[in-house]
């Protein structure tokens, strides 16, 4: 056989990178198609033929991952690449062994076939599972780093939910970067805290050209990972985040489990959220598979900007898409702001319409809080005509992306803000710095 037709499972990040590495070094695997999950509208776009390596003279189209089976046959696919990130063990099992009853092999690729060398010291900053409070880990480090007098290139886990073609590379110095780049809420969730306290962001589609571009910038790559994957770029110190919340999830989710045993650093964050008896499930567990590693407890400190204003008012609570939905958490810092100041919680649930309506359907374990979606113009104006219909006298916006800004809405939105602090444990900026300078 002289080469092999392939289909690649993915989310519109980790499949496109594998496309760009592992495919690109082996043309005798043609990718006929790409499937889509998890992230509404991937499948009504095209991955480009510019971007696709030598070759591919047209777009490659995506399609609803619902289709698979048809798609084995209709393309007489022999491999099916899994690229996507936070499946517990038991859905990469079911989708294996749909792959294999339509006569197709499942594939996982690892590290070693996709990840970039780089030519500056790299820190990664991962999780066990979407909202583990990777992120705010990862802008303390930048802070400290730029603090030291390091320039800092934050490399970010890709979300190219626009054109694929004009997000090749980006980059994000200033909020009027996001703006004319027409970043979703999701995007400027994750940019928009290194923005505000200097740190330029890097993101896109093809990252090993983003990786050139940021070390002309930087001492420093520090990679700030999405949902549970592991890095694009080889880290030299490798931080992998355990939510003391969802204690057993280390060793339970792809490829969550792979980046924890694969850790310098394990970070076992929310401790004063969670029961201690959690806590001691991970560490343990840390102790059995990761025996090397270094292990220290932090917490997410959680701020409220104007705690007045909500005083004896009606709150409606925005919290992180992604940690809601895909993630599982049925809360986040916004609840805990809410019930610490006595608020009383508005039930969105009735007022949800279109996609917003939807997602509640898809994920019943949703009550008294709005997840942030906003993957597209008209999805951010369903957000808005939901909050509205709410009729709130607050909006409390936890999400990191600043709602005011990106929704039209006639309420007053107060922000939640929390940042990484280390409970126990050896000094964790101190590795950091250690490993930098050697």
């Amino acid at each position: 056989m002289s080469g092999f037709d392939c289909i690649v499972m993915g989310a519109a990040g980790r499949d496109f990178h594998d496309f760009l590495t592992f495919f690109r070094e082996h043309p005798q695997m043609r990718v006929r198609c790409f499937t889509a999950h998890q992230i509404p509208f991937i499948d009504q776009r095209v991955f480009p033929h510019e971007l696709a390596p030598e070759g591919y003279d047209e777009d490659i189209p995506i399609h609803p991952e619902e289709q698979l089976p048809e798609l084995v046959r209709r393309f007489g696919a022999q491999l099916v690449f899994l690229s996507y990130s936070d499946l517990s063990h038991e859905e990469v099992m079911h989708k294996a062994s749909r792959v294999q009853a339509a006569g197709a092999s499942f594939v996982l690729l690892g590290p070693e076939q996709t990840q970039l060398r780089a030519h500056r010291p790299v820190v990664s900053v991962t999780a066990v599972r979407t909202g583990a409070g990777k992120s705010p880990l990862s802008q303390a480090i930048a802070k400290h780093l730029a603090a030291r007098g390091d320039r800092v290139a934050v490399l970010r886990h890709p979300m190219p939910y626009g054109d694929f073609a004009k997000q090749a590379v980006q980059r994000f110095s200033t909020l009027e970067d996001l703006d004319r780049s027409d970043c979703t809420v999701e995007e400027r969730e994750e940019y928009e805290p290194y923005i505000e306290h200097g740190t330029t962001v890097w993101a896109g589609v093809d990252y090993r050209r983003i990786l050139e571009q940021a070390e002309r910038e930087s001492d420093v790559v520090l990679w700030d990972g999405g949902n549970n994957d592991t890095p694009f770029v080889r880290p030299d110190l490798s931080l992998v985040v355990a939510d003391a919340l969802r204690p057993g999830h280390e060793l339970r989710y792809y490829p969550g489990e792979t980046g924890f045993r694969s850790a310098d650093v394990v970070v076992v964050n929310k401790v004063r959220a969670a029961d201690r008896d959690g806590v001691e499930v991970i560490l343990r567990h840390a102790a059995q598979v990761v025996p090397d590693a270094v292990v220290v407890e932090g917490d997410l400190r959680i701020e409220v900007d104007e705690p007045e204003a909500l005083r004896g008012k009606r709150v409606l609570v925005v919290e992180d898409g992604p940690t809601l939905t895909h993630g599982g958490m049925a809360f986040g810092a916004g609840t805990i702001a809410a019930r610490d100041h006595g608020v009383e919680v508005v039930d969105p649930r009735p007022h949800a319409v279109g996609s917003i309506a939807r997602t509640f359907e898809q994920f019943p374990h949703l009550e008294r809080v709005l997840p942030a979606l906003g993957y597209s113009a008209a999805q951010r104006r369903e957000l808005a005509e939901t909050i509205r219909a709410a009729a709130p006298d607050v909006v409390l916006d936890a999400s990191p992306a600043s709602l005011d800004r990106v929704l039209d809405l006639d309420v007053p939105v107060v922000r939640v803000r929390y940042a990484f602090e280390q409970v126990a444990g050896p000094d964790l900026l101190a590795i950091v710095t250690e490993r930098v300078g050697r």
